[in-house]
C-alpha cells in the first residue's frame, strides 16, 4: 500500500507515537508537532484521536477482513481446507499491519472505551464462528479460538525472539494451522510460502497434536 498523501503520514506518525507512548497519553497536539504541520491542518482530516484510530483500523484490518469474511461465506466454509485458507488469508492481512495489531494488544484497556475495539472484537468472533464446527466439543471450539489469538499475539509476545517478522508470522500460522487441523481431527497441515502482499502458493510439511502429515495444496491471495 502506497502511504504517501497527507492522510496516511498522519496515520503513520500516530500510529508511532501511539506505539510509544500509549493511545492515552498521546494529544493530537504532539501529533501535529512530530508531523511539523498545524493542529488545525490536521483537524482537517481528523477531529479527534478516536477518530484516527478508527481509520487506522478501517484502512488496515477491518475492511480486509470484511473481505475475507465475504470471501468465506461464499465458498465452503465446514471443509478444513477452507478453514486453512481463512487462516492464510488472515494472517497476511494481519502481516501487512504489524504495528496495528501491537497496538491492539499494547492498548487494550483504551480500545475497550473505543467502538471500533468493539468493531474489531465483532470481527475476530466472526472468524471463529468460520473456523470452528458448529457442534465442536468445546475444546476444539478452544483450539480454534487458540489459533486466532495465536496470529494476533506472535508479533507481540516474540518480540525478542530470533528471526524477522516475517518468518514469526509463518511460524505463528504453522501453530495456527496445527490447531485448526487438530480440532476437526485431521492431520496437520502446513502454511503455504506467503510473500508481502499475501500470495500463497506451494505446500510444506507440518506435525501436530494428531500426529505427522502433509499440507493440503492449492493456493490462495490474501484479500
Amino acid at each position: 500500500m502506497s502511504r504517501g498523501n497527507t492522510r496516511q503520514r498522519i496515520q503513520d506518525v500516530a500510529l508511532e507515537l501511539f506505539a510509544e507512548r500509549g493511545y492515552e497519553k498521546t494529544s493530537l497536539r504532539e501529533i501535529a508537532e512530530q508531523l511539523g504541520v498545524t493542529k488545525a491542518a490536521l483537524y482537517y482530516h481528523f477531529k479527534t484521536k478516536e477518530d484516527l484510530v478508527t481509520s487506522l483500523f478501517e484502512d488496515l484490518v477491518l475492511g480486509p477482513t470484511d473481505e475475507l469474511i465475504a470471501w468465506s461465506r461464499a465458498h465452503d466454509p465446514t471443509t478444513l481446507e477452507t478453514k486453512l485458507e481463512i487462516l492464510r488469508r488472515y494472517s497476511a492481512c494481519i502481516g501487512n499491519a504489524t504495528s496495528l495489531v501491537r497496538f491492539m494488544h499494547e492498548n487494550q484497556a483504551a480500545l475497550r472505551e473505543l467502538s471500533i475495539g468493539e468493531q474489531m472484537k465483532a470481527r475476530i468472533l466472526t472468524l471463529l464462528e468460520l473456523i470452528k464446527d458448529e457442534d465442536a466439543a468445546l475444546s476444539d471450539q478452544v483450539r480454534c479460538a487458540s489459533a486466532l489469538f495465536t496470529m494476533h499475539s506472535a508479533f507481540f509476545t516474540m518480540g525478542s525472539a530470533k528471526g524477522g517478522l516475517e518468518e514469526k508470522r509463518q511460524a505463528a500460522l504453522e501453530v495456527a494451522q496445527e490447531l485448526v487441523t487438530a480440532a476437526h481431527h485431521g492431520p496437520a497441515a502446513g502454511p503455504r510460502t506467503g510473500t508481502g502482499s499475501g500470495t500463497s502458493g506451494g505446500t510444506s510439511g507440518a506435525s501436530g497434536s494428531t500426529g505427522s502429515g502433509t499440507s493440503s495444496t492449492g493456493s490462495g491471495t490474501a484479500a
